[in-house]
């Protein structure tokens, strides 16, 4: 018997939500009804990829659809707003684009939504879902013998452009080590099984964007950070980010430490971005090392193409949508839960208040 075709509604179409739209396309059993992104040459692009999609004029003209589910790939700012509005006419299930919210008290809003919201809300944690990143954590506790220390440096390329450029400015991301680094405080969690009670950070604004100017503001996003992390099991975690390193070879490199050894996991950038006379770009990479006999073994974690042309995250976005189908479809629980994506951003406003003050920051 053949399954019901998954009709999605698309709340923000810009950069992301068209690497969304894309992954959706390679999805049997799925589809885009209708699109909401009043910018209109975001709009256009959108319909480019997803001709069949109706083009909305509101959220509340957008929910008049007949669809099974949401995405929500809009500003990180208006992720409360919108996801209160959709509660209010019609709770469908979501696929929220992160960070989850981007200040405390959109925090406490979402806490109120989060008691009443009926159905299941999947927070888009895509880097979970990179292939070199998924044989990191199915390894880690055999590598390591349980984690004492989780290293994760980030060293890539500036923040591209958005419409309205609203990623230049903190009051609409909720800060870098929100907007950018609340994947890896996830991961932190996800790999050491615990929660973190105290965070220490040092971080600013070197080198990007500030020749730069907009309405007469010239931006304020962070570009460089260390962050440390203690976590209640005792494991220590630490972030390196650097967003003027794009000439590196690999732009995540993961590396979590143990009684029993080592394992890390390479992971190159997005490949458009990989010079062509450099030849192919990168292959991603995990790499175990034993104590004992001492020995690394190196295994290469290639991703499919089709997933590497129809985004920028290692095919992490397919794999993401496969498992939230199954969540629509009843036939699965989700995996990236509203509390996860609250952690991760508590995580980074916690690492921004760190830096600005010079005080760690207790739980």
């Amino acid at each position: 018997m053949d399954q019901k075709i998954i009709r999605y509604g698309i709340i923000g179409c810009g950069m992301m939500g068209q690497e969304h739209l894309r992954n959706i396309a390679l999805l049997p059993g799925a589809r885009v009804a209708a699109i909401y992104e009043p910018n209109e040459l975001m709009a256009n692009a959108a319909k480019a990829i997803a001709p069949n999609a109706r083009l909305a004029m509101s959220i509340p003209d957008l929910l008049a659809d007949d669809l099974d589910c949401l995405l929500v790939a809009s500003p990180n700012h208006v992720h409360v707003d919108q996801l209160e509005e959709v509660a209010r006419i019609r709770p469908l299930p979501v696929l929220m684009e992160k960070p989850l919210y981007t200040s405390p008290e959109q925090g406490a809003r979402l806490e109120a939504l989060r008691a009443s919201y009926p159905a299941p809300v999947w927070v888009a944690m895509e880097y979970r879902y990179m292939p070199p990143i998924q044989t990191f954590l199915d390894e880690i506790e055999r590598a390591t013998g349980g984690v004492t220390m989780l290293t994760i440096r980030e060293h890539r390329f500036p923040f591209l452009p958005k419409v309205g450029d609203w990623n230049r400015f903190n009051r609409n991301t909720g800060g870098t080590l929100v907007e950018k680094c609340c994947h890896f405080f996830d991961l932190m969690r996800l790999a050491l099984k615990s929660d973190p009670v105290r965070v220490m950070a040092s971080a600013g604004q070197a080198v990007n964007h500030l020749d730069e100017e907009y309405g007469g503001e010239v931006p304020d996003i962070w570009d460089t950070a260390y962050v440390i992390v203690d976590f209640a099991s005792g494991a220590r975690a630490m972030l390196e980010l650097c967003m003027y390193a794009e000439g590196s070879r690999y732009q995540e490199e993961l590396s979590a430490v143990g009684p029993a050894g080592k394992i890390e996991a390479l992971v190159p950038g997005p490949g458009r971005f990989w010079p062509t006379h450099l030849g192919l770009p990168p292959v991603p990479q995990v790499i175990v090392s034993p104590r004992h006999p001492k020995g690394p073994q190196t295994v290469d974690i290639p991703v499919d193409p089709t997933l590497l042309a129809a985004g920028d995250h290692n095919g992490s976005t397919f794999y993401q949508h496969q498992r939230f189908l199954s969540v629509v479809r009843g036939a699965a629980e989700t995996e990236v839960t509203l509390d996860d994506g609250a952690w991760a951003v508590r995580m980074g406003l916690a690492a921004q208040q760190s830096a600005v003050t010079g005080q760690a920051v207790t739980f």
